[in-house]
């Protein structure tokens, strides 16, 4: 869906102003891949250029739509995935046993992911979707995709405000960096999982007992 960034994205902003950062950001953060960074970074540079948009509503603006859009991803795969999961996760390799892993794995650690997957754009549409199938506290959701949104879409929007077109090119390279630490991070985890799956599934049992519901 490479032509989504191909969009008219000034013209969109000059158009329909916050309406378009709100509902751009808010599809992307439900699982859309949207442009949803481009949006803010370009209405925070068309802010500062022109004078036409109102930078602390653009920021309130973006944080409501991130903060909105992860929740409906979170329902949606909290509500969906898993039975989908339980049904043929197997033909993934997801069995029960992993399954449950996964969401012992998301208890001690979705708190993190959830935070600093709102910077990431990998994991950007998906972190939320990923938190609601791996069931992990509405509560603990809710707090740490409140403080996500809110401090992406300050240090973004008035960051790209302050420095200008010049943002453009940080985000570029702090992006690829912060790709790289997930994919080697990811890659470590894999490592660790294959040599400690035993023990770690023994841990997720006694955290999580019983069988696996929809």
């Amino acid at each position: 869906m490479s032509f989504l960034h191909e969009l008219p994205v000034t013209e969109l902003i000059a158009s329909y102003g916050y309406l378009a950062i709100f509902f751009v950001i808010m599809l992307e953060s439900a699982g859309v891949p949207l442009p949803g960074e481009t949006i803010l970074i370009s209405s925070a540079v068309y802010a500062g250029s022109t004078g036409n948009l109102n930078i602390v509503l653009i920021v309130s603006a973006a944080a409501a739509a991130a903060i909105i859009g992860d929740n409906l991803g979170y329902w949606v795969g909290r509500r969906w995935g898993m039975p989908l999961l339980l049904k043929h996760g197997h033909m993934i390799a997801l069995d029960h046993g992993r399954l449950k892993l996964g969401q012992y794995l998301f208890r001690e650690h979705g708190g993190a992911i959830v935070f600093f997957g709102r910077f990431t754009a990998m994991l950007r549409a998906y972190a939320a979707v990923l938190a609601g199938v791996n069931k992990l506290d509405a509560r603990r959701f809710m707090i740490w995709n409140g403080l996500g949104g809110v401090a992406w879409a300050s240090i973004m929007g008035f960051g790209a405000y302050s420095c200008g077109r010049s943002i453009e090119h940080i985000v570029g390279p702090i992006g690829l960096a912060l790709l790289a630490f997930v994919i080697f991070g990811g890659l470590a985890l894999w490592l660790f999982m294959r040599r400690h799956e035993q023990r770690l599934l023994v841990k997720a049992e006694a955290a999580i007992p019983g069988p696996l519901t929809a």
